[in-house]
């Protein structure tokens, strides 16, 4: 989802030895120094879901280091999914669409990633 400011919003599911190797909050770190807002956060079938909103080359270099991650992390996979109309993504830091169906929700706050 584009807007005409310059930013986007691009939501991945990266799959591999994601869990428990420190990688959503390399995420976070990675997309704070780049200006994005989002979140990344574990799904019970072991994979790592990333939202990210921010400016179009922000997103392209976060999905380049998504693709392999911390050192301690294995990326297998990178898989682009949709995006649902969020109201208000563009002013808002924050962004906490609803869950998927199955997914937990976000386990911690400190986890998402909050720009301002």
């Amino acid at each position: 989802m584009a807007n005409p400011m310059g930013r986007i919003t691009r939501r991945f599911r990266i799959e591999g030895n994601v869990q428990g190797v420190n990688f959503r909050h390399s995420t976070r770190e990675q997309a704070q120094c780049r200006g994005i807002a989002g979140y990344a956060r574990n799904l019970p079938d072991g994979s790592v879901e990333v939202l990210a909103h921010g400016a179009v080359q922000a997103i392209e270099e976060l999905l380049r280091w998504l693709q392999h991650g911390p050192r301690s992390a294995r990326v297998d996979r990178v898989a682009e999914l949709a995006v649902e109309a969020q109201p208000g993504i563009e002013s808002e830091p924050r962004v906490e669409p609803e869950p998927a169906a199955g997914a937990q929700p976000m386990l911690e706050p400190e986890t998402a990633f909050q720009v301002r």
